[in-house]
């Protein structure tokens, strides 16, 4: 009865060798060139800035009440628009001044 050879594989054991060899190299190969791809298109096409989103539009002003409350009216809405962040104390101070000389 013959024996198995020891030493050398065979002609099927080469085969399946150098397939597996040919694999390997291929998966890693196709690995590197996607991430080059990926890394040189970050490159050449960086990502857009992130958009800030529009300021809130004012409110509507409300009609026009009578004219002693028409002072107090201007007062509250410049008030609110300090608060908001519209107008700076010193253009508070200012616009105040102007509304209670006239």
């Amino acid at each position: 009865m013959r024996g198995r050879r020891m030493g050398r594989p065979g002609l099927v054991g080469t085969m399946a060798r150098t397939a597996v060899i040919a694999g390997t190299a291929s998966a890693v190969s196709g690995n590197v060139q996607r991430r080059q791809a990926t890394k040189y298109a970050e490159q050449a096409y960086p990502p857009p800035a992130p958009v800030a989103p529009a300021p809130a539009a004012a409110p509507a002003p409300a009609p026009a009440p009578a004219p002693a409350d028409a002072m107090m009216a201007q007062l509250v809405q410049l008030g609110e628009m300090r608060n908001q962040g519209l107008l700076s104390d010193a253009e508070f101070a200012a616009a105040k001044a102007r509304l209670l000389s006239s």
